[in-house]
């Protein structure tokens, strides 16, 4: 980022530029900020005025406000009484603070290039994120075909995909099964059975392709 030069002061000799403070990193939301915020989302979610909720929960007004502007530590048989009174568990008011769940961003033409059984016939993929864990894997990717490429039908992998047609056009076999695929067009299809180009019509032909499967934990 440029910097801008102040003005000289009557002596004539330059004043340097003071660097402006960093600002501070986001940190975490703290344990009671997180409390209270869940809490008063859920008093509103059921359109209860802080007095009631704390009417109902044996609590001051003052004293819910504190807790919901996480101003104080609320105690176990507070955050209970809460609980009952918004008829949820006491474990609802930690779901702010649960671990962030898997998150992958691709910058726009940074996917991570992949050798598939497709790239033989001039196919490319281009890996655009991935889940790290739980037991279904989804695979999503840009596929371009080019004047290099080649027709292959004969793909066959375990699990579901989908895929939308973002230019070009092209025949898509599944089984004994062909499509016309152009712009905006798509499919879902159980990927067990052959699938693939099979005519490259107008090229260069891009499409989004999302595989899903099990994912089987290995020995």
């Amino acid at each position: 980022m440029l910097g801008t030069m102040s003005s000289a002061p009557p002596s004539g000799k330059p004043q340097p530029v003071q660097p402006r403070p960093a600002e501070p990193a986001a940190g975490p939301l703290k344990l009671e900020a997180a409390i209270g915020a869940e809490i008063r989302r859920l008093r509103k979610r059921q359109d209860m005025t802080m007095a009631a909720l704390a009417e109902q929960a044996g609590l001051s007004q003052g004293m819910l406000s504190k807790i919901e502007t996480g101003q104080t530590s609320p105690s176990l048989s507070t955050l209970a009484s809460l609980a009952e009174a918004l008829t949820v568990p006491i474990s609802a008011f930690f779901s702010a603070m649960e671990q962030s769940r898997d998150v992958s961003y691709v910058p726009a033409g940074q996917g991570i290039s992949i050798d598939r059984r497709g790239t033989r016939a001039g196919h490319l993929y281009q890996l655009l994120g991935h889940s790290v864990r739980g037991g279904l894997a989804v695979e999503p990717y840009l596929i371009t075909l080019g004047a290099e490429s080649e027709p292959y039908d004969e793909f066959r992998h375990p699990g579901m995909e989908f895929i939308h047609m973002l230019s070009g056009r092209l025949v898509y076999r599944h089984g004994e099964r062909l499509f016309e695929l152009g712009p905006g067009d798509s499919l879902f299809f159980d990927a067990q059975s052959p699938h693939g180009p099979a005519e490259l019509q107008e090229l260069p032909a891009t499409y989004l392709s999302i595989i899903s499967y099990i994912r089987r934990d290995e020995e």
